[in-house]
């Protein structure tokens, strides 16, 4: 959760009254937030150089930090959190808020150059016209996008924001992409012209009608336009990779401080446009309308309550609720969602508002009905326990791993229409959604070889395969793994587990061809010793393979000993 520090006695002028520490805690508890510590800026600065505590002086501002959810963006500076507390306290209505109305020929213009879609592709831009800045709102909006840049951003990776003062640039603005030596700026806090080739090896930035670099995203913004406290009209733009999370830095930017704007609340839209000609205006401040039937909300929350009652709870969550019935007497909410709450994407989040607001701990303690558990998860807890008793020890391995222990210490080749393969791994240990457990399980004994042998170990869990049948084109299988690892190979015992199982799933043993029950024939895997192999058959259907270990596959993970190994498809029993 980020944490936010703010000033104790300026949160408290915002909200219009002082609290003592508890009841303060009180109020954030009740909120779904967190005052984590009280200290001073003093304090923080002992902390940080490792020097011994001090009794902080009667001088000295106290600072709250408060944990906010990692998704409530709007909660992030001063501003918005002493709104939504003010609302939450019925102090304040739910803020509207609007953008500018103006011509598009009075409209500000970005002009976007092609050659930006192969870098960072977006740019969402917006005007704060007459902002009244003092050196408290002026830190707080520097503060708001840094937060902005840690959180949502991701260090800038997704988002970069750029704020300048309008007043010292002249449109029409362009965002394009060049080559270093074509860039030459004064960085902020810089008072020397840099090359972008003395910064990085490549990026693109901003220019106005005069061709003067307002920022060079996402590394640094421009000293020429760089706003103070004499500001008085900002100009903020966002470029991105993800378009829908650019527009929701935006609208934060706006809305938490277009409330020190000459025109309270109203934002000055601009319009950009891209190479294909397309334009787009922001920014986009319209409510989003969302359907949410009262008894899915009462159904969640656990309580049942009139919908006057959480009509008004909805409101004091910024949340704007009207209800209605339809022909069939079920009554609905109709809640519209301000741009603020980028966090209401789903009907269970407007549910759980009203709990907050209702409050957790007033909500009446019952015991939950019992439920009835999945058939799967009842069929794999009795097989761990039917190969537990006769004597393998359960390991649980990592369903990622990497590309060649997939397919090339397996002696496998990739069909390409089988694994899942991660489009941006964190390492080369988590490149492939495993598709079996056995390379799991080998991993498991090449770093326990020295144990005592014989080693018995077993798995029950899913592997994941391509499916082009499900919506997101792959779908899970719960999958049954056991392995000996002894001086001898230990087949017999291997196909004595695989009898057990069939037992115990009440499956017979069949001869070839008949469809009652199972058997088993020989089969070709790579990753078995030829000859010394067998598919198992259901209904026939294979459902598993079970032999001895290739030489080869062994070595690729440093195994000395023979292994012997099955693995079955336990969802076809169900």
């Amino acid at each position: 959760m980020p944490t936010v520090s703010v000033g104790r006695d300026r949160l408290f002028k915002a909200l219009g009254r002082t609290y003592t520490q508890e009841e303060f805690e009180d109020l954030c508890f009740k909120f779904g937030i967190e005052l984590d510590d009280v200290t001073t800026e003093k304090a923080i600065i002992r902390k940080e150089k490792h020097l011994e505590e001090e009794k902080p002086s009667e001088d000295e501002e106290w600072i709250y930090k408060i944990d906010v959810p990692a998704n409530r963006y709007d909660l992030l500076c001063l501003e918005g959190l002493a709104q939504a507390l003010r609302i939450f306290n019925g102090i304040d209505p739910i803020p509207t808020y609007s953008v500018a109305n103006i011509s598009k020929e009075s409209m500000h213009k970005m002009h976007v150059k092609p050659e930006t879609s192969k870098i960072r592709p977006y740019v969402v831009c917006a005007i704060l016209r007459g902002v009244s800045f003092d050196e408290v709102r002026y830190n707080s909006f520097i503060d708001l996008q840094d937060r902005l840049h840690q959180n949502i951003c991701r260090r800038r990776t997704l988002v970069a924001i750029g704020t300048h003062d309008l007043d010292t640039i002249e449109g029409p603005f362009t965002y394009e992409a060049l080559t270093p030596p074509e860039i030459n700026f004064v960085p902020l806090k810089q008072t020397k012209n840099f090359r972008a080739d003395e910064l990085m090896e490549f990026y693109k930035s901003y220019y106005d009608r005069n061709r003067t670099v307002l920022s060079l995203p996402p590394i640094i913004n421009g000293a020429h336009s760089a706003i103070t406290l004499k500001t008085k009209n900002v100009f903020i733009e966002c470029t991105a990779t993800d378009l829908t999370k650019a527009k929701i830095v935006l609208n934060t930017m706006v809305t938490m401080f277009s409330v020190y704007c000459e025109r309270k609340l109203e934002v000055e839209p601009v319009e950009v446009t891209y190479s294909d000609g397309k334009s787009f205006i922001y920014p986009d401040l319209s409510l989003y309308q969302m359907v949410v039937p009262l008894s899915y909300i009462t159904s969640t929350v656990g309580v049942s309550l009139p919908a006057n009652t959480v009509a008004s709870l909805l409101n004091k969550m910024q949340l704007h609720a009207e209800h209605s019935v339809s022909e069939e007497k079920q009554t609905s909410f109709i809640v519209s969602v301000p741009p603020t709450r980028s966090d209401i994407l789903h009907p269970c989040d407007v549910a759980e508002d009203v709990a907050i607001a209702f409050g957790y701990n007033e909500i009446p303690k019952a015991k939950l009905a019992s439920l009835r558990p999945q058939s799967l998860n009842q069929l794999s807890e009795l097989i761990r326990m039917e190969i537990a008793m006769v004597g393998f020890t359960e390991v649980l391995t990592w369903i990622l791993c990497s590309y060649k222990e997939n397919f090339t210490m397996l002696n496998r080749e990739d069909d390409k229409a089988t694994a899942a393969i991660n489009g941006n791994p964190r390492s080369a240990d988590f490149e492939v959604v495993r598709t079996s457990l056995m390379p799991g399980m080998l991993k498991t004994i090449g770093h326990n070889k020295d144990h005592p042998k014989p080693i018995k170990i077993f798995e029950v869990g899913d592997v994941v395969l391509l499916d082009e049948t499900k919506d997101v084109g792959a779908s899970n299988r719960r999958h049954l793994a056991a392995l000996y690892c002894g001086a001898t190979s230990g087949f017999e015992l291997i196909h004595g587990l695989v009898d057990r199982i069939m037992e115990v799933t009440g499956t017979p043993f069949v001869s070839p061809g008949d469809e009652t029950g199972y058997y088993i024939q020989s089969s070709d895997d790579p990753e078995f010793l030829p000859g010394r192999q067998a598919s198992i058959m259901y209904k026939g259907k294979q459902i598993g393979t079970f032999g001895i270990v290739h030489p080869q596959v062994l070595a690729n993970f440093d195994i000395p000993d023979p292994c012997s190994f099955v693995e079955i498809n336990i969802e076809n029993f169900l």
